[in-house]
């Protein structure tokens, strides 16, 4: 295998691993904030080792604990709106964090919104509109409301990571160490320590958080971000799946609208600014050549 195989290995395994945090967060009956204290506090272990092996310490600087603060934030507002609406509406609405990264480049960086990007983002947000329309008859909108802000914590991620001197693995530590102990006080408050309970904690915190970040950190590096878009895009569509299979929780109809139309929306954005770039790139290296000759 190449190493592009081999990182877009990485990147699909860990959508896989992310996309059964629905179904463990249901079946564990604890609150959302002790879920992701504990969860965290399980991957701070298994992060730790991967950090010892790879001989890779933690780093600290303004752009890597703002970017603690937004996985910290993702993870939080994951698992509370999950225990508030249901597992699909929650990741397809976190699925929204591309257009939150593109609103907010578009913000703080004042770069000029291409057509595409305002279609695609008047279509993403049309879809978001379902989900609450379900919610107004089946209950849910705060938990809704949160899964969409977890979306727009991920694009946080994103563009933190992106930022010069950040180090992705040490945000991911540190953000679970604030995670770990925002979740503390909440923990010791449950009384349910059964094997189910505990079993599903350690699957999330073993694979789901610390498992799932390490591969995805591995395979950036080597996969271009356009495939990366469209290998996670199994998650929002293998999450409810397994919760509808092992739960017996399903969408409602419009919030399954709501899924077709975001999901379709943001892959097919991501296809066609990939073709955009890469037809820019071509004119650019066209151009460069007929002046040198």
């Amino acid at each position: 295998m190449t190493e592009r195989q081999k990182g877009t290995l990485c990147v699909f395994l860990a959508a896989v691993l992310y996309s059964i945090g629905g179904l463990c967060i249901k079946l564990i009956p604890w609150n959302g904030m002790s879920i992701n204290g504990g969860r965290t506090a399980i991957a701070l272990v298994v992060i730790g080792g991967y950090l010892l092996l790879t001989r890779h310490r933690p780093r600290m600087n303004r752009w890597i604990l703002l970017g603690a603060l937004a996985v910290c934030g993702t993870n939080i507002l994951f698992a509370v709106a999950n225990k508030m609406t249901t597992a699909a509406n929650t990741i397809v609405l976190q699925f929204t964090a591309p257009i939150f990264v593109l609103l907010f480049t578009v913000a703080l960086f004042h770069k000029k919104p291409k057509r595409l990007d305002l279609i695609t983002c008047g279509v993403v947000f049309g879809g978001i509109l379902f989900f609450f329309l379900d919610s107004l008859s089946l209950g849910g909108g705060l938990g809704n409301l949160l899964a969409l802000l977890s979306g727009v914590s991920y694009a946080g991620v994103f563009l933190l990571n992106d930022m010069p001197d950040s180090d992705p693995i040490s945000s991911v530590f540190w953000g679970d160490v604030i995670s770990a102990v925002a979740g503390l006080p909440f923990i010791v408050q449950e009384t349910d320590f059964t094997l189910r309970t505990m079993t599903s904690l350690v699957v999330l915190g073993v694979f789901q958080v610390a498992l799932a970040y390490i591969l995805m950190c591995i395979g950036l590096r080597t996969t271009p971000a356009v495939t990366a878009s469209l290998v996670s895009g199994i998650e929002p569509v293998l999450n409810p799946i397994l919760v509808a299979v092992f739960y017996g929780e399903h969408m409602g109809p419009f919030a399954l609208a709501g899924a077709v139309i975001v999901i379709g929306a943001v892959v097919l954005y991501n296809v066609l600014r990939a073709r955009q770039e890469t037809r820019e790139l071509q004119e650019t290296e066209e151009s460069f050549y007929h002046q040198r000759s």
